[in-house]
């Protein structure tokens, strides 16, 4: 079985209140940290997220800065680096498999150029809209910076290590995604399978009231969507973990979310 860690990458400062919450909480700042998701077991290791490039980080708080305002200003201490992070649990950038990107933001994407002998899984609709979008954005650095996108394209890709997934895909026996869009076109959700029942991780969800309380999402793309994803995830997901809600501290003592048994 699996054993699963969530670890913080970032601190956001804080946002507002209405992009967690749709159309409440406004006049409140809500602060936000960012968490990747590290699983290990059956002889794999899998990374769901990589955190941000320390190259870029001063880029995106301007341009958060210009959107939202000073509030919205992410750092990223030495502790919080992938290096250090990975350390902690023994393992290095060499050591991991597979890296599952959700969604494709500079935040999540940020140090997959680190894994060279990892498959990178994304969305096939995310992929597709990166390069084809519906709508122009002038933001797509935002996404994929530029150098992580050659990286991507002309490292990765030639390869084969890019693996697009379909909407329902089976990422490694008991890890399966799927797609859920609400947050991005390439937004997704993690399903493990673990000692504790199934334990899924999604961008659909900043604070674990959207999801407990049926709250949607302020920042998304879809209502509908949004409303689908969290049905999804309550029918079939026993643990969810948020990878933004600062309570995950509270709710996963140590960043363990589910033990081998017999571990504590």
């Amino acid at each position: 079985m699996y054993e699963i860690w969530v670890e913080e990458v970032a601190d956001l400062g804080q946002v507002p209140g209405p992009e967690i919450f749709w159309m409440s909480r406004f006049g409140e700042w809500l602060p936000l940290k960012i968490y990747l998701l590290l699983i290990q077991g059956q002889g794999r290791t899998i990374l769901v997220n990589t955190g941000p490039p320390l190259d870029y980080v001063e880029h995106m708080n301007d341009v958060w800065r210009e959107e939202l305002g000073e509030p919205t200003h992410m750092s990223v201490s030495p502790e919080q680096h992938i290096e250090a992070v990975l350390a902690r649990h023994g393992l290095s950038c060499q050591s991991v498999d597979t890296v599952v990107l959700t969604p494709l933001q500079a935040y999540a994407d940020g140090n997959v150029d680190k894994f060279p002998h990892a498959q990178i899984c994304i969305s096939r609709r995310g992929w597709i809209d990166l390069f084809a979008p519906r709508f122009f954005d002038a933001r797509r650095h935002m996404a994929v910076p530029d150098r992580l996108l050659q990286y991507l394209v002309f490292k990765a890709w030639p390869e084969r290590r890019v693996r697009l997934l379909e909407d329902e895909e089976e990422i490694a026996p008991g890890v399966r995604s799927i797609w859920v869009g609400t947050h991005h076109r390439s937004s997704l959700a993690v399903l493990v399978a673990t000692a504790r029942g199934v334990v899924a991780y999604s961008d659909a969800v900043f604070y674990y009231e959207n999801l407990e309380r049926d709250h949607p999402l302020g920042i998304q793309e879809s209502m509908e969507e949004c409303r689908i994803a969290y049905a999804r995830l309550r029918r079939d997901a026993d643990i969810v973990v948020s990878p933004y809600d600062p309570s995950n501290t509270l709710r996963f003592p140590g960043g363990a979310v589910v033990l081998a048994p017999g571990e504590s």
